[in-house]
C-alpha cells in the first residue's frame, strides 16, 4: 500500500475526530499495541506497546524501550499532531422549518473557507449518547450517516449579481444546511432527533445529547498531468496523523528487545550508556489531540495537563519516581506535525519574498519569530540533521512580516510540557477549505521523517 492510498484509508475512515480514534486504536491494534483505560491501572513492561484513548477523541500511543543498557530514567521523544478540522456542528434542538423547507441550526467550528462548503453533498458524523441504567455512565454511539443528506444552496447570481465580488456569508443565515422538504411524514419539531433514533434503533426520548458535524460526502482523487496531485477533505490535519502512526509502529519490534532492529547509530549509544556514558532508553509517543482549530484548551486537547498526567502514570507504572518522570520529560523533545502554507499559483505575492514552498517540497520546517511556530535554531537543527542523514528533501518556512500566520500546538505542547520542540508538515493549497490540496511525495517524506525521528 502507498502512502497515499494509506492516507486515503485514514481520511475516509475519520469522518468525525471520533471516528480518526477508532481508525487509529484499529491500527495501533493491528500493529500489536495494547489497549489501556485512562482511569484504571496500568501493567506496562519494557518492550511493550500501548495505546490510551482519552475522552473519545484524543488518544495517546507509546512503545518502551527494552534495552540491556544500564538503566537511566528513559526519556520522552513525542510526535503529535491533531484530529479535528474546520467543519460545521450541529446545535441542541436543531430543526429549523419554514417555506416548506427543513433545515438544520449549525454552528461555525474553528476557522473554514465558509464558501467552499455550498452546493456540495454533505453527510453527518460523531457522538451520541443514549440513556443508560446508570446515568455516570451512558451508552456511547459513534454515528457515521455514510451517504449523502445536506447541502447548503447558494442564491442564485440572479438574486444575487454581485456574487462574483465577493460575499460575506453570515454563519447564522447562509450556512443553514437543507436537510428536507417538508411534508405530512416528518414532524417539523423532531424531524432530525427522529431520524437520528432511526439511524441508531433507539427511540428519539432515548437520546440524551450529541455531538455532530457535518463532513463534505466525497472522496479524495489523485489529479495532475503526472497523478502528482492528490485533492481531498481534511488533509489539515490528517496528514500529521497518518505520519504519527506510521512512524511510530514502524519502530515498534514486538517480543525481544528493541535495539535488535535499531539503526546502527541508535546502537552505539545504547552501547556508549552502558560504558557509563550519557544515553539513556526512550519511549516513543504518538499524541493525537481534539480541538486544536479551536485554540486546544480543553480536558481533550494540548493546552491541558492530560499528556504530563498521562506519561507520569506511564513512569509510575514501571517503577520510576517522579523525580526521575521529570528528567525523561525535560530531557524528551516533541516534533509537532501540522500542514504549513503552499506558495498559491495565482498569488504569489501572499508568500515571504525568500522563503517560498511550493508543493512537492517535502518536509516543511516553521519557524517564526513571534514562537506562533516552536521551532528555535537548536532544535531545528535536529530536524534538519535528520532530513540530511536520510535524504529526506526539506524547505524551511516563514510568513510575510505583514501577515499573521496560523498556529499549532506546537508552541503550547513544549511550554506545557517544557519540552525542546519542533513543528513541521507538509505544505498545503487551500487550507481551511472543504477540499485541500497537496502533492503525493510529501506524504512519503513526512512518514519517512517520523520513522527516523523515532527509530534515531
Amino acid at each position: 500500500m502507498t502512502e497515499i492510498d494509506s492516507l486515503k484509508s485514514l481520511i475516509d475512515a475519520s469522518v468525525s475526530p471520533y471516528h480518526c480514534i477508532e481508525e487509529a486504536c484499529r491500527r495501533l491494534s493491528k500493529a500489536g499495541f495494547k489497549r489501556l483505560e485512562l482511569s484504571k491501572p496500568w501493567n506496562v513492561k519494557p518492550g511493550g506497546a500501548y495505546f490510551v484513548p482519552a475522552y473519545d477523541s484524543t488518544l495517546l500511543a507509546f512503545t518502551i524501550e527494552n534495552s540491556t543498557a544500564v538503566q537511566a530514567a528513559p526519556v520522552v521523544r513525542m510526535a503529535a499532531a491533531h484530529t479535528d478540522w474546520p467543519c460545521l456542528k450541529l446545535k441542541p434542538s436543531p430543526e429549523v422549518s419554514g417555506h416548506g423547507y427543513g433545515k438544520l441550526n449549525a454552528e461555525v467550528y474553528g476557522s473554514p473557507i465558509l464558501s467552499t462548503w455550498l452546493d456540495r453533498p454533505l453527510s453527518a458524523a460523531g457522538k451520541v449518547c443514549v440513556a443508560s441504567e446508570d446515568p455516570f455512565c451512558p451508552d456511547i454511539r459513534f454515528l457515521s450517516c455514510t451517504k449523502p443528506l445536506f447541502t447548503i444552496p447558494n442564491l442564485a447570481i440572479h438574486m444575487n449579481r454581485d456574487v462574483n465580488k465577493g460575499v460575506e456569508l453570515n454563519p447564522q443565515v447562509d450556512m443553514l444546511p437543507l436537510a428536507a422538504v417538508l411534508t405530512e411524514r416528518l414532524n417539523q419539531n423532531s424531524y432530525f432527533l427522529d431520524f437520528l433514533a432511526s439511524q441508531l434503533s433507539v427511540e428519539p426520548e432515548a437520546i440524551l445529547d450529541y455531538e455532530i458535524s457535518l463532513y463534505p460526502w466525497e472522496e479524495g482523487c489523485l489529479l495532475g498531468l503526472q497523478e502528482e496531485l492528490y485533492s481531498s477533505p481534511r488533509l489539515d490535519n490528517l496528514t500529521s496523523v497518518e505520519a504519527c502512526l506510521s512512524g511510530l509502529i514502524a519502530s515498534y519490534k514486538p517480543g525481544g528487545l528493541l535495539e535488535d532492529g535499531l539503526p546502527p547509530a541508535r546502537k552505539h549509544a545504547l552501547k556508549d550508556s552502558r560504558q557509563g556514558e550519557n544515553s539513556s532508553p526512550i519511549i516513543r509517543v504518538a499524541a493525537l489531540y481534539d480541538n486544536e482549530e479551536i485554540g486546544s484548551r480543553t480536558k481533550q486537547g494540548a493546552a491541558s495537563n492530560l499528556t504530563e498526567r498521562i506519561l507520569e502514570k506511564l513512569y509510575l507504572s514501571l517503577g520510576y519516581s517522579r523525580s526521575q518522570f521529570l528528567d525523561g520529560l525535560l530531557g524528551g523533545f516533541l516534533l509537532s506535525l501540522d500542514v504549513a502554507q503552499a506558495i498559491h499559483p495565482n498569488h504569489p505575492e501572499k508568500c515571504d519574498i525568500k522563503n517560498q514552498i511550493p508543493l512537492g517540497s517535502g518536509v516543511v520546517l516553521k519557524l517564526a519569530a513571534s514562537q506562533a511556530y516552536a521551532t528555535d535554531a537548536s532544535c531545528v537543527s535536529v530536524i534538519e540533521s535528520l532530513c540530511r542523514a536520510n535524504e529526506i528533501p526539506f524547505r524551511k518556512f516563514s510568513n510575510r512580516s505583514d501577515m499573521r500566520g496560523g498556529s499549532t500546538l506546537g508552541s503550547i505542547s513544549s511550554a506545557f510540557l517544557n519540552m525542546p520542540a519542533v513543528d513541521a508538515g507538509i505544505p498545503l493549497l487551500a487550507m481551511h477549505s472543504s477540499r485541500e490540496l497537496m502533492h503525493k511525495g510529501d506524504q512519503k517524506a513526512l512518514n519517512t521523517l517520523t520513522a527516523a525521528f523515532f527509530q534515531a
